[in-house]
């Protein structure tokens, strides 16, 4: 009997490649799924609550596990309706809950090891309900990093989704990758088992029991269609072009931001040693005043490019150079 990390590794590989699977019905003969399924939930708090008969996590033995096989060996293993108990919501109405028995609980988590490790690989990136290592904070953060030249985008809200799921649909949508028409009565019978409510047994005509452990899995398996439908329909169809254009504000200040300063103020490095040494006040008064900052003289302009402006005019009057110059260009009235 193979370990059940090798199980699950192979449907994993199986997944990922997108390859059908046969005979999944078999591997509920593993005990070592039970075992595994056995530590995942044993510890939720809900494994002591009863279902509709008394029994609960408490004196949980191999021998258990062992009746549930044969049962299932000979397509003989039937689940229970869930007892049906109501919570409050926010909004002042009741949420049904459906608990089922510990059997139906344990068996309940192994189809659900087996779905999560062949379905996981092929559901979208975008996806983040009831998925392992996902949920709401894991959304935000993709929204916040990824949607940030978002132009448009559905909000929808599923009302009562666990309530509503299509049997007939769900059952194809899984017999589309799963060939094993075994496991596929065996999941349609859990959907149909019904519910008891005031110890009134009530048929489950739609819907998947809200509170099963098999539930949040095979709403993902449902609504994965709906993900495909948007990725390769709706998204080609309203996106236009590869990149949002940019706004015309938006690029107003950028080209301003971009442009160079004026020359006045451009030193050049080499030619004048006094340029790093002018203060800004220094700065704003050439640009007000467009002279010079010694002698108030207007300087020489330069519309070509550093390679073509004037030269300095050489002077044999230290003096000379005592003209706060911020360029290249010369201040006549200091020459002699």
């Amino acid at each position: 009997m193979q370990s059940a990390e090798t199980v699950l590794d192979v449907l994993r590989e199986r997944g990922r490649r997108g390859l059908p699977l046969d005979e999944l019905y078999r591997q509920l003969f593993n005990p070592q799924l039970y075992l595994l399924a056995y530590g995942r939930i044993y510890s939720n708090k809900g494994a002591m609550t009863p279902g509709p008969d008394a029994e609960t996590a408490d004196g949980m033995t191999m021998a258990k596990i062992e009746r549930i096989i044969d049962a299932l060996r000979h397509e003989r293993y039937r689940f229970r309706p869930v007892r049906r108990h109501y919570i409050p919501k926010k909004d002042g109405k009741q949420r049904p809950l459906g608990l089922p028995s510990w059997s139906d609980k344990l068996l309940g988590e192994v189809i659900r090891l087996l779905f999560e490790a062949y379905y996981e690989p092929q559901f979208s990136e975008h996806s983040h309900g009831y998925r392992p290592g996902r949920g709401c904070h894991t959304a935000l953060r993709e929204v916040a990093r990824t949607w940030t030249g978002t132009s448009w985008f559905i909000e929808g809200d599923l009302a009562q989704c666990f309530d509503r799921l299509d049997h007939q649909v769900t059952l194809a949508t899984l017999g589309g990758k799963i060939h094993d028409n075994r496991l596929l009565r065996l999941v349609g019978q859990m959907l149909q088992a019904g519910y008891l409510e005031d110890w009134v047994w009530n048929a489950t005509l739609s819907g998947a029991p809200q509170g099963g452990v098999l539930s949040p899995c095979l709403s993902n398996i449902y609504l994965d269609r709906l993900d495909k439908f948007v990725e390769t329909t709706l998204l080609p169809g309203y996106n236009r072009g590869g990149l949002r254009r940019h706004n015309p504000e938006y690029q107003r200040v950028q080209y301003a931001l971009a442009k160079p300063a004026p020359a006045a103020i451009m030193p050049r490095s080499g030619r004048c040693k006094s340029s790093n040494a002018v203060s800004p006040a220094t700065i704003s008064t050439i640009l007000a005043t467009g002279g010079c900052a010694t002698c108030d003289t207007p300087m020489t302009s330069c519309s070509g490019s550093p390679d073509r402006r004037p030269k300095p005019r050489r002077s044999n009057v230290a003096s000379a150079s005592s003209c706060k110059r911020i360029s290249s260009w010369s201040c006549p009235r200091k020459r002699r």
